[in-house]
C-alpha cells in the first residue's frame, strides 16, 4: 500500500464514506424539497400534479438508496448470517432501477454470507458506474458451496458503448491512493478492497476495449 493510504485515518475513511453516502442521497433529497416548494407555492397550482410525480419519484428513489447503501456501508447489525439472494436483488434492482445498464444475474444460491454481500454490492455500484452509456452487467458467481457463498468468486462484467475503468478507481481497488488523494467517489472501490481483505479475500478490477471486471475472490473454508 501506498503512504497516502497508510496515512488514512479512521476518521478520514469515515468522513469520505459519509460524504460518498450523501453524494448518492443528495438529488432525490433535493428534488422532494423542490417539489414541495411547488407545492407550497399557490401561484404553481398548474404544476401541482407535475410536483407530486416528482414527490413519488424522488420518495422512491431516496428510499431504495438508503436501503441499498445501508447494506452496502452499513453493518445491518453485528452478528453474521447470511443475506437472502433474492434480498440482494431486490435492493440493488431497485437502487439501479433508473441506471442506464441492465443488470443480469447470475446468481442461483439461495444466500450470500453477509460480508461477502457488501463486497458484492459495493462491486456492483463500480460496475455500473463503468457503463455511463447504457449496456448491461452481468453478476456471475461460481463456488463451491451448494446453498451459500463458501469459497465463492463474484464475477461482474460491465459492457457497452464507452465503458471505462477510471485510472482512481482502478488504483484504490488494488488498494493504492489516487495521484490526487481519495475524494468521496474514489473512496468507496478503496472500502470494497478493504472489506474483501476483512473477508479473507481480494477484489480487482480489469479493462478491455470492449468490458470491464470486476472480480471478488475468497479462500475455500472448510
Amino acid at each position: 500500500m501506498s503512504a497516502t493510504i497508510t496515512k488514512l485515518t479512521p476518521t478520514s475513511l469515515s468522513a469520505l464514506l459519509c460524504a460518498r453516502i450523501c453524494h448518492d442521497l443528495i438529488s432525490p433529497v433535493g428534488a422532494l424539497g423542490t417539489a414541495i416548494e411547488i407545492l407550497d407555492d399557490p401561484s404553481n397550482l398548474d404544476m401541482h400534479d407535475d410536483a407530486m410525480v416528482l414527490v413519488r419519484t424522488a420518495s422512491r428513489q431516496a428510499s431504495a438508496k438508503l436501503k441499498f447503501l445501508r447494506l452496502a456501508f452499513g453493518a445491518a447489525g453485528s452478528a453474521p448470517g447470511v443475506i437472502p439472494t433474492a434480498e440482494i436483488k431486490a435492493l440493488t434492482n431497485d437502487m439501479f432501477q433508473d441506471a442506464k445498464p441492465e443488470l443480469v444475474w447470475n446468481i442461483d444460491t439461495d444466500g450470500v454470507d453477509k460480508d461477502r454481500a457488501r463486497i458484492l454490492m459495493n462491486l456492483v455500484m463500480l460496475a455500473v458506474q463503468a457503463a455511463p452509456r447504457g449496456g448491461k452487467v452481468t453478476i456471475t458467481r461460481k463456488g463451491r458451496g451448494a446453498t451459500t457463498d463458501s469459497g465463492a468468486d463474484f464475477t461482474l462484467i460491465s459492457e457497452g458503448p464507452k465503458v471505462r475503468l477510471d485510472e482512481a478507481v482502478a488504483r484504490a481497488i488494488a488498494g493504492k491512493a489516487p495521484e490526487d488523494g481519495f475524494d468521496g467517489r474514489s473512496i468507496q472501490p478503496l472500502y470494497a478492497s478493504l472489506l474483501a481483505r476483512d473477508a479473507n479475500g481480494t477484489v480487482s478490477a480489469t479493462a478491455t476495449e470492449d468490458a470491464i471486471t470486476f472480480s471478488a475472490n475468497f479462500a475455500a473454508t472448510i
